[in-house]
């Protein structure tokens, strides 16, 4: 169970300057070993997963496994994803900073920060409102001003915000949902684990070219299941 979010805060601005070293190192470890060595290479990428303080988007509890090479359990059936696969999803939208992005799942809000340190703004959707409201004001604690969270079910996007420039989804849906695609800007990208829940799934790139889905498979997943408004 996660914690109220005024105890998160607390723990937040409780970190002390000895601690944040000890995590800097933690987190260039994470970069070098982790995702350099694992192929992803843009800078901006790298530099964001370097900011990125991840020990602040697990409960404290576990803290000390934040820098790990897996995803952790964060409550409520969801988990915040390994690093490389967070450094790998943003690396293939090819971020950059005049970008628009929506994120569909923000569980912890950890990888809303890693394209916050990238990207114009981003907006993203979590259907657990708890989760939904302790991300929100954990990026806001943590000063990522160009993140917009919205609680409610992310199949149907934002429309009022579209059309974007890149989707990430961090969650396993059966099929791409037509209104995100819809909402993605011709010549966009979306990034997303398609496939039955909790099996191998595959982590697919869309392209819209001409108002059409042009689909690479990237690499075999298993991501939490895409849930729906209906299922809750």
């Amino acid at each position: 169970m996660l914690m109220p979010v005024y105890i998160l805060l607390s723990f937040l601005l409780s970190t002390t300057p000895v601690q944040e070293d000890a995590y800097k190192a933690q987190r260039e470890q994470m970069v070098e070993q982790q995702i350099k060595r694992r192929g992803v290479s843009d800078k901006a990428v790298l530099n964001a997963m370097r900011s990125v303080q991840r020990h602040l988007f697990v409960p404290p509890s576990i803290a000390n496994e934040a820098y790990t090479d897996s995803a952790l359990p964060i409550g409520y059936k969801q988990t915040i994803s390994q690093p490389y696969m967070v450094a790998y999803m943003t690396q293939v939208i090819e971020p950059t900073p005049d970008m628009k992005v929506l994120e569909i799942g923000t569980g912890s809000g950890y990888q809303a920060a890693v394209l916050a340190e990238i990207v114009k703004q981003v907006y993203t959707i979590e259907i657990i409102p708890e989760h939904g409201k302790m991300a929100a004001a954990r990026l806001k604690q943590l000063g990522y001003d160009n993140v917009e969270v919205k609680i409610g079910d992310g199949y149907a996007g934002w429309k009022e915000h579209a059309p974007f420039d890149a989707i990430v989804v961090t969650a396993g849906a059966e099929s791409v949902p037509p209104p995100l695609f819809e909402q993605l800007k011709e010549g966009g990208r979306m990034v997303i684990p398609v496939g039955p829940v909790y099996m191998n799934q595959t982590l697919k790139l869309i392209e819209k070219k001409r108002g059409e889905a042009v689909t690479r498979n990237l690499m075999p997943v298993v991501f939490v299941p895409f849930t729906r408004e209906k299922q809750k």
